[in-house]
Formats: C-alpha cells, sequence, structure tokens
C-alpha cells in the first residue's frame, strides 16, 4: 500500500484506559483536528448529512456525538447546520436532535415540502432524472455523517447510501428503488393475514380487501420492507435488479458530489449499533457485531472500504438476527445477513471516479 492511498482514521469504540480522554468522544475529537476543518471548512456553510431516524427507532447517531462534530466545525470558523429529509428533521427532536442540544439549525434537504431541488439529467435505465436538495445544493461544504450498519438493497448503509437516499427528494429515491424493476408475487396460501407487510410499508402501498393484498405501485419504493417483515415468506420479489439500485445510487451520489468543490466534502462513519437494518425502518434490533468505533476520511471509496473491512464475520454475536433473518451462503457478514453484496456500491462508485479502494488506516490514540 502506497503513501499516496487515501487515510482513513479510526478511533476505537474500546478504551485503552478507564478515563474519559480514553474513550470514543474525546479520541474523535482528536481525530477531527487532525482533519485541519479551518483549511477545510473555515468561513463556509457546511452542511452536516446524517439520518435522524424516524419512529422508535434509537440507535441512529448519539446526539452527543453530533454535537461534537459541529463544534469543531463551529470552531475552525464554519458555519454548519444538520440536514436530512424533511420527516427526518420534523420527528428528530423525539432522538435528541434539536437545535439547542447540536448548536446548529436543523434544516431539511429540500424544503418542507419536498420540492426546493435542483434538477441534473442522467441517463440510466428508468432513471432519466436527478433532484438534489437544495440546502445540500446551496451549501459550501458538507460532512457526510452517516450510521454504518446493514441494508436491504446494498447490503451495507453507510457514506453512499447517506447521499444517494438523503440528499435528494423523495422522487428521486424512489425512482432509485424503481430501478429493481421487481414484480411482486403474493401467496395466499402461506399469508397468514399478520399484517407485518403492511404495517412496515413506508409508502403505505399495502393494504387488504376482503383477505386479498393490495399494492399501490405509485406508492411503492420497492424499498421491500414487506418481504424482510414476513415470517412465512407470502410474498416475493424478483430481486436481480438490485444491481442495478447500486448503479442508481452511484450515479446520485456523483451527482451531489459534483456539487461541491474538490476537497469540500468530508466522511464520518459511526460504526455502533451496527444492526441489520437501516434506520428508515423506524425501530432497532439488536447490533450484530461489539461496538467498532469512527471512521473519518476525505475518499468515500476509502471510508466506506474501511467499514467493510472493520465488520468481520468472526464477531458476530450469535444470537443477535431477529427473526426471520439468518446468515445464508457466503461473503461478507452483511451479504449473509442481506444476501446482497455490499461491494457492488463501491464499485460502482470507483467506476464513477469517486474514490480509491486501497486505505492507510490510522489509527488514534
Amino acid at each position: 500500500m502506497s503513501k499516496n492511498s487515501p487515510k482513513v482514521t479510526f478511533a476505537s469504540a474500546q478504551p485503552k484506559e478507564l478515563r474519559a480522554e480514553a474513550t470514543l468522544p474525546m479520541l474523535l475529537d482528536r481525530m477531527l483536528a487532525g482533519w485541519k476543518f479551518k483549511k477545510r471548512f473555515g468561513g463556509k456553510r457546511v452542511a452536516i448529512k446524517m439520518h435522524l431516524g424516524g419512529n422508535v427507532g434509537y440507535s441512529t447517531i448519539h446526539p452527543l456525538l453530533v454535537g461534537r462534530v459541529v463544534r469543531a466545525v463551529s470552531e475552525a470558523g464554519g458555519i454548519p447546520f444538520v440536514t436530512d429529509t424533511p420527516g427526518g428533521v420534523v420527528n428528530a427532536r423525539v432522538r435528541g436532535y434539536t437545535s439547542e442540544v447540536l448548536a446548529a439549525p436543523l434544516v431539511p434537504v429540500a424544503g418542507q415540502a419536498d420540492k426546493y431541488v435542483y434538477l441534473r439529467r442522467v441517463r440510466y435505465r428508468t432513471l432519466r432524472e436527478i433532484h438534489i436538495g437544495g440546502a445540500i445544493a446551496d451549501a459550501d461544504a458538507m460532512i457526510v455523517l452517516s450510521h454504518g450498519k446493514g441494508h436491504g438493497h446494498s447490503g451495507f448503509g453507510g457514506a453512499i447510501k447517506n447521499i444517494a437516499m438523503g440528499c435528494v427528494d423523495s422522487w428521486t429515491r424512489g425512482q432509485i428503488h424503481r430501478l429493481m424493476m421487481a414484480k411482486f408475487k403474493w401467496n395466499k396460501a402461506k399469508c397468514t393475514g399478520c399484517l407485518l407487510c403492511r404495517d412496515n410499508c413506508p409508502g403505505e402501498a399495502i393494504s387488504f380487501t376482503d383477505g386479498k393484498i393490495s399494492i399501490f405501485d405509485h406508492n411503492c419504493r420497492y424499498c421491500m420492507h414487506c418481504t424482510t417483515a414476513c415470517p412465512t415468506n407470502a410474498i416475493t420479489i424478483d430481486q436481480r435488479g438490485y444491481r442495478y439500485f447500486q448503479h442508481g445510487m452511484s450515479l446520485a451520489t456523483r451527482e451531489v458530489l459534483r456539487m461541491f468543490k474538490p476537497g469540500s466534502v468530508f466522511y464520518i462513519t459511526v460504526l455502533l449499533d451496527v444492526t441489520p437494518f437501516c434506520d428508515c425502518w423506524g425501530f432497532t434490533t439488536p447490533s450484530i457485531v461489539p461496538d467498532i468505533g469512527i471512521i473519518a476520511s476525505d475518499d468515500i471509496v476509502a471510508v466506506e472500504m474501511a467499514a467493510l473491512d472493520l465488520i468481520k464475520r468472526e464477531n458476530f454475536i450469535e444470537g443477535s438476527l431477529p427473526k426471520p433473518l439468518r446468515l445464508t451462503g457466503s461473503g461478507h457478514l452483511l451479504q449473509q445477513v442481506s444476501g446482497k453484496d455490499p461491494y457492488i456500491q463501491i464499485k460502482e462508485c470507483i467506476g464513477q471516479k469517486l474514490g480509491r479502494e486501497n486505505y492507510r488506516l490510522a489509527k488514534m490514540r
């Protein structure tokens, strides 16, 4: 590995000593100080893009850690604001995210009505446009503050997912999901009428009338929450198109990053509470590996590769998977959980020349 490889810094969740200075929040402070935020963010409006979670989920990034990132930007002379989807911002206070706690305003990426966007043309299958949130496009710089965890379509949800799914409006998210071109099949004989498919549908696309399922295509996001939630596999989807979804994410990521000058985007990924599900599910299940720590880089490919390398199969916590999930097949631990290769999205971003996969890991002390 050459000295020119992108650097990824790592603050471990396991303290070497029983003192506050050795624990994660203060390691994070020292880590961020080493990245020269004054030069990166001084005098700039800095969007801190994160997933604020929803409903009764409690495994999103702790407000104390978010506040320290905000403080690092402010002390460097930047003007930070925290941003996510309109729904995420409206309900953020439930998880302790308020402007008073974080010392920064919370701003919807595309405005309160999810209509303030910048349009970018793309040509990939059915995906013709990317609508980038106006709050993102208007910022001078961005910190992609991601909670690393599993994801139903891409295997891993980190920085790429945070940008591609979170820096755009809901219409664009739906269009990227629709690249799956999935067709639903419902087996009435297997259906027990538990309604978990309906209750876990974020688009409220599923209803039952006289014991028969109805899926309203206009509301469907093809997120596959319904198939994952079904305990009897009564709903199935042809998932061969998930590679199209991951390519669509790389296109959205590319278009968002093109809004910023080189060196103006920084990536922080928090590898705590690494659950099998995206935070958009709106509830929390047990972590499948012990808490790992926090990594940071100015290269999106490098930070994603480092995250996957740190989530190891041998650290799997037996009994942590909720029903009906189980480890199957081979490959990365997250692939064994979701059936999706988490490296495909990274390869797609490499194809877009967004970063380099070889990296140097520097552990904070």
